[in-house]
């Protein structure tokens, strides 16, 4: 098998976008990465935190908590590096198929940056009243399933 394009030179790891399987809007999205905007399964994973949490380290592996998973998507570089939010989406991005990594560059621009992460926490704060919103995504958050 060889590694991933994007895959740490040491560990072999690849990247891993990891997202609340317990929201609608998440799992569509997340349903639409894997199969059109990874340009090859071994790019990076993608993973519901909850099926992560359930193993053994689970997410302390990557050096999350349920309560950063629930609060925002997240995107674990190979080497480890952790981003959030509109951070997160723009990394999957710059890993995705090419017409779409310009756009994961130009939303980790300051300004641009800003803006993406005013969006994605408007979509975040209203994602139950949305298209596609689970009862689950408007529990407060320690009330959620985890």
């Amino acid at each position: 098998m060889q590694p991933a394009p994007f895959a740490d030179s040491v560990t072999g790891r690849a990247p891993v976008l990891i997202y609340d399987g317990d929201c609608g809007i998440c799992t569509r999205l997340a349903a639409l990465v894997t199969s059109r905007l990874r340009r090859r399964e071994s790019d990076f994973a993608v993973a519901a935190w909850q099926d992560i949490d359930g193993d053994s380290p689970g997410l302390a592996a990557y050096g999350l908590t349920w309560e950063d998973c629930d609060a925002a998507a997240q995107w674990v570089a190979a080497d480890g590096t952790v981003s959030a939010g509109q951070d997160a989406v723009a990394r999957a991005l710059l890993a995705a198929r090419l017409p779409l990594r310009p756009l994961g560059a130009l939303m980790l621009l300051p300004g641009v940056n800003t803006l993406a992460g005013v969006v994605y926490r408007w979509v975040a704060a209203n994602r139950s009243r949305l298209p596609g919103g689970t009862p689950a995504c408007s529990l407060p958050a320690d009330q959620r399933p985890h």
